[in-house]
């Protein structure tokens, strides 16, 4: 996975609450077993209508939007437990997802593959998409070190929480099993230093 540390970028709002994994990829899309492609079909209903042609109205289809944050409404990743859905989120181009609550299975499968839920409180989630319609082009800064939300353009600052191996995993470019093999000299040093008792 790649580096996470701080990320300066706009905003692509989906203000909607109770987005559940189907309505972040469909079903019928699921048929493919490795993490590629998956973005095509982001929103896919939302998005495009009975006869596959772009909805004007949604977000993801306006080019007044872009970046590499999606800021959602309440209750986001809630449903099946699709590990799909944050496939789909990464694969179409975003590093980071805000809301105000996630369902855990969709968090956790988000920070294994390397995408960053970040949960923010109600009002500073309103903060938020109130700047995005004053200015489709003001930007926030994540800084995963430090574990905060800046909106650029007011200053207003939110700190979140991570798991610190997630977040040491984010920083660092790690899945789980890179995680253990960077460990390798710790854990041959742990084999060769062992002591065997016998009872």
């Amino acid at each position: 996975m790649k580096k996470f540390e701080k990320l300066t970028s706009a905003i692509v709002p989906v203000n909607i609450e109770n987005v559940d994994t189907d309505q972040i990829i469909p079903a019928r899309f699921l048929k493919a077993t490795t993490r590629e492609g998956f973005g095509e079909n982001l929103f896919r209903d939302w998005r495009f209508d009975g006869e596959n042609q772009p909805k004007a109205d949604f977000p993801l289809n306006n080019p007044i939007y872009s970046g590499k944050i999606l800021v959602a409404g309440k209750n986001f990743g809630c449903g099946s437990s699709r590990e799909h859905a944050a496939w789909a989120i990464q694969d179409y181009g975003f590093d980071v997802v805000i809301s105000s609550f996630f369902a855990d299975i969709f968090k956790g499968n988000a920070l294994n593959n390397g995408l960053l839920p970040i949960q923010v409180s109600d009002a500073f989630l309103a903060d938020i998409f109130k700047e995005i319609e004053k200015d489709t082009n003001n930007t926030l800064t994540v800084d995963l070190e430090a574990q905060t939300v800046t909106i650029d353009s007011t200053g207003a600052q939110e700190s979140f929480e991570i798991n610190p191996y997630k977040k040491s995993c984010l920083i660092n470019g790690y899945d789980d099993i890179d995680f253990v093999r960077s460990q390798t000299a710790l854990i041959e040093e742990f084999e060769e230093n062992k002591v065997f008792k016998f009872y």
